[in-house]
């Protein structure tokens, strides 16, 4: 709250503070009101004591009614900056994670325990906080005036504290528990909402008639929820339930020996009347500062997990500026195996030299994009060496150095002139930079022309937009990763929404399109691949063969087998 907002916190405990304390003139205009009536010579006259009593009752009545309103408006404002300062951590944790750490499911679980709670409770948080500090400043005064009228009236109240405390405990200790133990549910069910209500889903969804299938499983889900949630609920009813009861014994307690007290003479009736109004203001406080404390003590463990997510993700090193390729990018006997699975690449050994296109090429799952990804300084080998011409090179290096075009492309809901200058967002945005990288990727013209040119919204899930076609929107991810400055690009199945005319006209002068620049090219279309000046066969995460198109084809192996499969699919 403090780093959130000072003076928002300040005015809210102020006017907490404030609040608590109107209490205390409530219980003395009470007693100076009853002073009055009780000392007036008759039923029918009014003293001016009597009047100034009841003016001040009801201005301390307004007061507190004030603040109240007051209170609940700041606490919002305040509770919301809190909760987008908990938010940006949150999300500078995970942009900074290695990539790797995506692959473990144990982030996974914690990450959607901490998005589903300890980021839900900063409201109430803030509520609790200053809930507590008022009804502290409320109870220590309540107690100073119960203990003004006869002191024997503040044990009664404040030993029901106690058990109250605990029982309080125990049940947040029970909700945190709970927490922990259906979140792996709650991501599934999270999952099949998100399969059922995205605008990218919707089209397989229909054409498959999967919905009444997903709605049951989602049905079986919420089923399975309920059924661990319906005990929960009632064991914490229960607690409450408990805890409320030894409140109410407490006050009947207290006001029970406001009687005897008056009946042997320690209380005048103007002191237990206001003992008693003190007493039910003094009751109101303790289940304040309980109720306070019972949702600190439900949201501790939450946010000491959001804390310990915090300090796990230790962030990755920002990226330096990219470096031109003198001589080549060598990968040495380079493994990587993905947490807790095996070796995804094994020892393998290749060279991406200056000016070069090198293509990757082989079976699904036999690796290619995995070692992609080392080449691109995403993973960082479980052995092995990275080198940039001859010297070591750490992922952070390569990240500012390489440029990645995936398969499976973001397609930004953002302009289209965003949509590319995300690439490389610390360099100033010029336009004829934005316009060369589309015109190298053949998108300029479609872009131009869209309503708003390059202003023009893209997509439609955010606002009313120009949505584009699967070839345009990898054209425009292909002008996103050539907008980039940098000496190596990695294409990852460049083509693989395209249709062949849009292909062979995109590959028909790939390195004019390159710029000089040295390309790792992973395609499961040798008609892009065979003009590449180097080609690697992966299998089973191995390089089983090497060399120019001519030599693997002449070899009769894998990748000769591979292309004469492709070309029988034309050929009569």
């Amino acid at each position: 709250m403090w780093h959130a907002d000072r003076t928002g916190t300040v005015v809210a405990a102020a006017l907490q503070a404030l609040g608590a304390l109107s209490g205390i003139g409530v219980v003395l205009a009470s007693k100076l009101a009853l002073d009055a009536v009780l000392d007036a010579p008759s039923a029918s006259s009014v003293s001016g004591t009597l009047v100034l009593a009841l003016a001040v009752l009801a201005a301390v009545v307004a007061i507190s009614s004030s603040v109240g309103v007051l209170q609940s408006q700041q606490q919002r404002i305040l509770g919301e900056r809190v909760t987008q300062q908990m938010w940006r951590g949150v999300l500078r944790a995970c942009a900074g994670v290695p990539l790797v750490t995506w692959e473990s499911t144990s982030f996974l679980d914690r990450l959607e325990r901490v998005r589903n709670n300890a980021l839900s409770r900063p409201a109430s948080v803030v509520s609790s906080v200053l809930g507590l500090a008022g009804g502290l400043v409320g109870l220590v005064g309540m107690v100073v005036a119960l203990a003004a009228l006869d002191p024997l009236l503040v044990p009664t109240l404040l030993v029901v504290a106690v058990p109250v405390v605990a029982l309080n405990r125990l049940s947040s200790r029970l909700e945190f528990r709970f927490a922990v133990r259906t979140n792996p549910l709650q991501r599934r069910r999270l999952y099949l909402k998100v399969v059922l209500i995205s605008r990218p889903n919707a089209a397989e969804v229909r054409a498959f008639g999967a919905a009444p299938h997903l709605l049951g499983r989602h049905g079986d889900a919420d089923a399975d929820y309920l059924a661990d949630l319906v005990p929960h609920v009632r064991r914490r009813q229960g607690l409450g339930l408990l805890s409320t009861l030894v409140s109410a014994l407490g006050l009947a307690a207290t006001l029970v020996l406001v009687v005897v007290l008056v009946q042997h003479g320690r209380l005048s009736l103007s002191e237990a009347g206001a003992a008693a109004i003190a007493a039910r203001l003094l009751g109101g406080q303790m289940t304040t500062t309980l109720t306070a404390m019972s949702t600190l003590n439900e949201a501790v463990p939450f946010l000491a997990d959001l804390e310990s997510f915090l300090d796990d993700a230790v962030t990755e090193e920002s990226l330096r500026p990219g470096r031109p390729l003198d001589r080549a990018l060598t990968l040495r006997d380079v493994s990587f195996a993905y947490p807790d699975h095996e070796p995804a690449v094994r020892e393998v050994s290749i060279s991406l030299p200056r000016g070069s296109v090198v293509a990757l090429v082989g079976e699904n799952g036999s690796g290619k994009t995995t070692l992609a990804k080392v080449v691109a300084g995403l993973y960082a080998p479980t052995s092995g060496s990275v080198s940039w011409d001859d010297e070591p090179a750490a992922g952070h290096d390569l990240r500012a150095s390489v440029t990645v075009l995936f398969q499976d492309f973001i397609r930004y809901q953002m302009s289209a002139r965003d949509n590319i200058v995300l690439a490389d967002t610390r360099r100033p945005v010029e336009e004829e930079h934005v316009r060369a990288a589309a015109r190298s990727a053949g998108i300029d013209e479609a872009l131009a022309a869209l309503p708003s040119g390059y202003d023009t919204m893209l997509g439609q899930e955010l606002e009313a937009g120009s949505d584009l076609s699967g070839g345009q929107w990898q054209r425009v991810a292909l002008a996103r990763a050539l907008y980039r400055d940098s000496a190596v690009v990695v294409l990852d199945e460049p083509t693989a929404a395209m249709d062949p005319r849009a292909e062979a006209a995109l590959f028909g002068d790939v390195r004019s399109m390159l710029a000089g620049r040295t390309a790792l090219l992973i395609s499961h279309r040798f008609s892009s691949v065979r003009s590449a000046d180097y080609i690697y066969v992966m299998d089973a995460g191995r390089v089983a063969e090497e060399g120019t198109h001519d030599e693997l084809v002449a070899l009769g192996g894998t990748y000769a087998e591979l292309y004469a499969l492709q070309a029988a699919a034309y050929l009569d």
